[in-house]
């Protein structure tokens, strides 16, 4: 493959503090990507023909592994259970789920009448996708009578939703389709209301509207947002009388409470935006209850009357402690629950409003995932939580909070079978440059040997404060049943090990996250695990702008590189206002374009800026073109340059999917397909093909 046409021009400088920048690749921005998120056609025909050109190189560079890739796609669909279903969710006299039929891409959302067995389609996605190469449904609500239905969904890629409201028990249509939403309907008290998010000219939700779908075209502003660096959102609180807004970057929040009986009313202000406070807020009785981490680095729980929210009222009920971070609350009629982690596992602790008593959810496994669920109802003892570890398939139990006792209502079925038994999944700790412990999280198959020559799979992410679950996944078995380990490392910039964790992997700290990583992969290969030379990086996303950090810091550590979606152009994206994260996302990376530090320290570990003449390992690259979080240029010029400075002979692969966007392949099955090159270029560059 040669270096993109015209690649020796320079089509734009910037000199920013003094610093002059040339960007040789330029040019592979489409200027009119707003129009292009809409309508992929309009994209230039010089940047589509090189897209194009990549993606021809890529399937021609991954043809002898056709047949592996059928194989592999083949046991991951095989793992899936086609006419799989979710457990009922009760909202009164109805029962909410979801379902999938065999052969189907797409969800269907049902519901039947409390205790009754005869099903009602809501929305069928698959027929609604018919025709279209991309659909997702972002989100499906009924109103408190469960006389009507509003659904989003998205039909490019680009997280422009369409709200469409229907009459549920007909079908038909109620209004005209509610346009460029951020896919949020959230109906008032007397279900006709409908609340939403709109986006900007810049793709960033800042208004909140109130709608009639009865009466067109009386849509009321009630909310908007004047800072370009925050993002707005609403939710119903669980008490289902107060609608949520929510002002907030990465790092600061704002909430204003609107009564839902009372659509009328102004929003009331629970506390104003303090750089670096984040809170959340749930509703029970004359309190409101919320997590909070003022004062409080690992967040604490707070209380205050809904007469008197100034921060000076707020009384401790879960006072902070040092190394126990609380990840989420709830309040309902009779419960305070909470999801929090300590020393690095989740846990889900009761607390009884009438007593003040407190019990937690226990569980045995030396790493596990575990997930709460809010539910319909506040009136109710009953708990719905999901846990899995990376050897066991999920499960969804029903806790009673009062009687302190759990029922298991499903068990994730793996189809072509599974045996916890046949699999290890150990944690381990990594020294870091500085001395700090990384928490890495194992899975392999039982008789794997433990000697240096295991290839081994090391997924990363690190960044705005996400945690990576040791979570169970069908598709990570189709590398350990061939002889891979899988490992995540649990760098800084995630919050496993709490807010500090994630305080150290960002801003001015940022290159922490990429050492740990490095480290991490150290570790395993000195331990025997792999060894150096047989670990292929993968991350997406933030953790695409990993993998193009350690490719320039450390090549020589890793057999290869898959980067999905990798944002990897971060001083020229942060540099770039008009771009919909921008703004919101310099008190993340640091704000390059007022700051000179904040400038040298992203230019020093920006993969795109740091690309030199060094052998780089084998590297695939996933994009997507109507992206709108890491725009497909970003990608594209990250490989362009690859392509003009690597002195090796090494595969550099792009593939950007023309018809989607951040998340990929929108069907089920076509996401595995995706998931199935990756594999198979996993085992190709690491000689397991024959596996």
């Amino acid at each position: 493959m040669k270096a993109p046409p015209e690649a020796a021009k320079r089509t734009q400088s910037d000199t920013r503090h003094g610093i002059t920048r040339y960007d040789d690749y330029a040019w592979l921005r489409a200027d009119n990507w707003q129009e292009v998120m809409r309508n992929p056609d309009v994209l230039d025909g010089e940047i589509r023909a090189y897209l194009e050109a990549e993606n021809a190189y890529t399937k021609a560079w991954m043809s002898d592994t056709e047949a592996l890739q059928e194989r592999i796609f083949e046991e991951m669909k095989g793992r899936i259970k086609e006419d799989d279903a979710s457990v009922p969710a009760k909202d009164g006299v109805y029962e909410y789920y979801t379902r999938f039929i065999t052969g189907g891409q797409h969800p269907i959302f049902c519901r039947r009448k409390t205790g009754s067995a005869d099903e009602q389609i809501l929305i069928d996605g698959n027929a609604l996708a018919k025709g279209r190469a991309y659909f997702n449904i972002a989100a499906v609500a009924h109103s408190p009578d469960h006389e009507r239905i509003a659904y989003a969904f998205d039909d490019k890629g680009a997280e422009y939703y369409t709200i469409r409201i229907l009459e549920a028990q007909s079908g038909e249509a109620i209004g005209g389709d509610i346009p460029d939403t951020n896919g949020d309907p959230v109906w008032g008290a007397d279900s006709v209301a409908l609340y939403y998010t709109r986006l900007d000219a810049n793709h960033r939700p800042s208004q909140v509207f109130l709608c009639n779908p009865d009466n067109e075209g009386e849509d009321r502003l009630i909310y908007e947002e004047p800072d370009a660096g925050f993002f707005a959102g609403i939710s119903r609180l669980q008490s289902r009388q107060y609608l949520a807004i929510d002002a907030h970057d990465h790092q600061t929040s704002e909430i204003r409470l609107i009564d839902l009986s009372r659509p009328d009313a102004g929003p009331i202000l629970v506390a104003a935006r303090q750089s670096g406070h984040e809170y959340d807020v749930e509703h029970h009785g004359e309190y409101l209850y919320i997590r909070t981490n003022l004062q409080a680095e690992d967040f604490r729980i707070v209380r205050t009357k809904l007469a008197q929210t100034e921060t000076r009222h707020w009384e401790d009920v879960v006072p902070h402690k040092p190394g126990r971070l609380i990840l989420w609350h709830n309040c309902t009629a009779r419960h305070l629950v909470r999801l929090e982690r300590e020393d690095g596992l989740p846990r889900i602790v009761i607390r009884e409003f009438a007593s003040g008593i407190e019990h937690e959810i226990a569980f045995d496994e030396e790493a596990y995932s575990l997930g709460a669920e809010s539910g319909y109802e506040f009136d109710t003892d009953i708990l719905r939580f999901s846990y899995s570890s990376m050897t066991t398939p999920s499960q969804v139990f029903d806790y009673d909070m009062g009687r302190r006792s759990r029922v298991l209502r499903k068990t994730q079925e793996v189809p072509s079978g599974h045996e916890p038994a046949d699999y290890v999944t150990r944690r381990v700790f990594a020294p870091a440059k500085d001395g700090e412990l990384v928490p890495i999280s194992l899975l392999y198959a039982k008789g794997t040997a433990l000697d240096g020559s295991a290839p081994l799979l090391l997924y990363g992410y690190g960044s705005y404060g996400m945690s990576m679950p040791a979570a169970f996944s069908t598709n990570n078995l189709s590398l350990v049943t061939r002889g891979f380990i899988y490992a995540i490392a649990h760098i800084r910039g995630g919050m496993e090990k709490g807010y500090h964790w994630y305080a150290s992997g960002r801003r001015e700290h940022k290159i922490n996250s990429f050492t740990d990583f490095i480290a991490a992969g150290e570790y395993l290969a000195r331990k025997n695990f792999t060894s150096r030379g047989r670990i292929v990086a993968h991350g997406g996303s933030a953790g695409g702008m990993l993998m193009g950090a350690v490719a320039n810091m450390a090549p020589e550590l890793f057999g290869g590189i898959i980067a999905d979606v990798p944002f990897v152009d971060v001083l020229t994206t942060m540099l770039d206002d008009t771009l919909p994260l921008t703004p919101p996302e310099w008190p993340e990376w640091g704000n390059p374009v007022a700051d000179k530090s904040a400038y040298e320290t992203i230019a020093s570990y920006a993969p795109y800026d740091n690309v030199t003449a060094q052998d780089y390992p084998p590297i695939l690259v996933l994009a997507g073109l109507t992206d709108p979080r890491v725009t497909y240029w970003e990608p594209a010029k990250w490989v362009a340059k690859l392509r003009a400075l690597k002195t090796d002979d090494n595969a550099l692969l792009l593939k950007t999917i023309m018809d989607a966007g951040h998340a990929g392949a929108s069907g089920r099955f076509d996401a595995l397909k995706e998931r199935a090159l990756s594999t198979a270029f996993a085992l190709k560059i690491t000689g397991k093909t024959d596996a």
